[in-house]
């Protein structure tokens, strides 16, 4: 005898339900995989030698992730091809909290003169967190006869591309950042790239070039030695990291504004659940006096954000810096 077939309305009742069981189960699932992270290590790694700023917050930074996350943090130093080493290792690991980068903005200017990458620097990353920010200090050598920035410009407007400033490379944050205050100065000095901070440093307080534009941890030493002179910082308001020096901006460089910043990222597609719980415990851990402190001391300022604002800033920064590359025609060595 045939069986009767079952009306299809119940049969579409049946198929919703298990749906609905089967849908209820993947989220038991994640559920249960966001509830255990972090149940081992994570590797946090800095793209640079040990040593430098990158290298120092990352270590405070881990210390208190670890503490926070109840599993060690282990800071891992992977230097190379100005940083591309290390980043791609973290491309290539697999989207799960981790595996974490730490990384200064060089990243995004680096991202611009570097296009052929293991790896797409704009969609390679899930931004976590912003974790300090700093302005660079334009300086001059000693025997330069200016005391202001409206002095520089006045000289170099008088003497056209007489004025040689000098960067850690082509490419590099200095660079970029030099490059963008001239325009905005409306002045010309020529460039000399060099390989690295260290001997540019040496070369300004020789007087073998006359400008250079770095970092707060990098050249305030010597601003406080009284081996170079500062004129200006680059950020748009006043800075303690650099007291007393006032914005390039209110003087000579309408518009200027450019900063240093230090942060976390992850590969693309980490869970938002461990995005929203790192950014959490990043953020608490600059509300910390002594965070804040370590972070003063080597020039930079505590800057939390959510991760959706440095996810805009950091994505609006990579396009920005390749844009600039490709007017002014900035390729990498």
């Amino acid at each position: 005898m045939a069986r009767t077939p079952r009306p299809l309305a119940h049969r579409g009742r049946a198929v919703c339900l298990i749906a609905v069981a089967a849908l209820g189960s993947a989220f038991s699932t994640a559920a249960l995989a966001q509830g255990a992270w972090p149940n081992k290590p994570i590797a946090l790694i800095v793209p640079n030698p040990p040593g430098g700023s990158n290298d120092v917050f990352a270590r405070a930074m881990g210390k208190h992730l670890g503490d926070a996350l109840g599993q060690p943090v282990v800071v891992d130093n992977r230097a190379g091809a100005t940083g591309t080493i290390g980043a791609a290792s973290v491309a290539r690991a697999p989207a799960d909290g981790y595996t974490l980068l730490f990384v200064s903005s060089t990243f995004t200017t680096n991202a611009a003169v570097q296009p052929n990458t293991q790896f797409d620097p704009d969609k390679a990353f899930t931004p976590i967190a912003m974790v300090a920010k700093g302005p660079l200090i334009l300086t001059v050598t000693n025997s330069l006869p200016v005391k202001t920035a409206q002095d520089l410009i006045a000289l170099a407007k008088a003497q056209p591309g007489k004025l040689n400033y000098v960067s850690s490379g082509i490419g590099s944050i200095n660079h970029f950042a030099t490059h963008q205050y001239a325009q905005a100065a409306g002045i010309q000095m020529t460039h000399v790239p060099y390989k690295g901070m260290g001997p540019a440093i040496n070369d300004l307080i020789g007087n073998q070039v006359q400008v250079l534009i770095a970092s707060g941890p990098s050249i305030m030493p010597q601003v406080r030695a009284g081996k170079v002179r500062a004129l200006g910082i680059t950020s748009a308001e006043p800075s303690a990291v650099a007291p007393g020096i006032p914005p390039l901006a209110k003087n000579g460089a309408p518009g200027y504004n450019m900063e240093l910043w230090w942060g976390v990222l992850a590969p693309a597609g980490t869970p938002a659940a461990v995005v929203t719980k790192l950014n959490a415990e990043i953020n608490k851990a600059l509300a910390k006096p002594e965070m804040k402190e370590l972070l003063l001391r080597e020039g930079a300022e505590a800057a939390p954000q959510s991760a959706p604002a440095f996810a805009a800033q950091f994505h609006q920064e990579i396009r920005q810096w390749a844009k600039v590359a490709k007017d002014a025609d900035i390729r990498a060595e």
